[in-house]
């Protein structure tokens, strides 16, 4: 309205309606995060009221219902009784960006748990080609520690690669997703970094159990194997 002081101020919503501002509240969102936060006046007309808001104790709700309900009854109002609760309505504008980052989660757990099981059939069949390689080694005096080193260093630069490939494509997408939003956050580069190290961590873990049990395997096994 472009008024500095608007308490006590008048002004018409539609030709026939002269309001006077009795109080003024915050920005707040009604509607979707997709749309901007838009004007909106609350008024207080005895003639034009279509909802009434109650606020209500949490202690009895279906009593207190009944209860607004036979008062209610007891007006012979024309319209029926019908409510709803305020964050049951606010719950349906957000309920499409819930549902989409459950769907979202569901897919990426199943997404690293087919990783983990390609990662752990790649690392059992890098044991099986490197089993005469590992017995040399150990027999020349390598570690443990050298050999389970080996394995990991053949898979992180695969998975490091990969997230140099990913991040550009991850960046564009979600930089796509939050331009309907009209607030929205920034990306930080510790958020792919974290993410790097998240995948190396499952690689680590996956990989662990084949190549522990080749680099503690008895070399004389390894060295008559066809």
């Amino acid at each position: 309205m472009g008024w500095d002081n608007p308490l006590g101020k008048s002004f018409q919503l539609f030709p026939d309606w002269d309001l006077k501002v009795i109080g003024v509240v915050r920005d707040f969102h009604f509607q979707s995060y997709h749309l901007d936060i838009e004007p909106m006046a609350l008024c207080m007309r005895d003639f034009w009221s279509i909802y009434l808001c109650v606020k209500i104790r949490p202690e009895d709700i279906p009593g207190t219902i009944a209860f607004i309900q036979k008062i209610y009854d007891e007006h012979k109002v024309f319209h029926p009784f019908d409510y709803y609760f305020l964050d049951e309505s606010f719950d349906r504008i957000y309920r499409s960006e819930q549902k989409f980052g459950a769907t979202f989660r569901i897919f990426a757990a199943l997404a690293i748990f087919i990783s983990a099981l390609g990662l752990f059939g790649l690392a059992s069949f890098f044991s099986e080609r490197k089993t005469k390689e590992i017995g040399i080694r150990k027999v020349l005096g390598a570690s443990v520690f050298s050999i389970t080193f080996l394995f990991f260093r053949q898979f992180t630069r695969w998975v490091l690669l990969a997230n140099l490939v990913s991040w550009p494509v991850a960046y564009y997408a979600m930089h796509r997703w939050l331009q309907g939003f009209v607030f929205r956050t920034s990306f930080q580069f510790w958020i792919f970094a974290l993410s790097a190290g998240l995948a190396i961590f499952i690689t680590l873990i996956t990989v662990s159990y084949q190549s522990i049990k080749a680099a503690t395997a008895n070399p004389v096994d390894s060295l008559r194997y066809e």
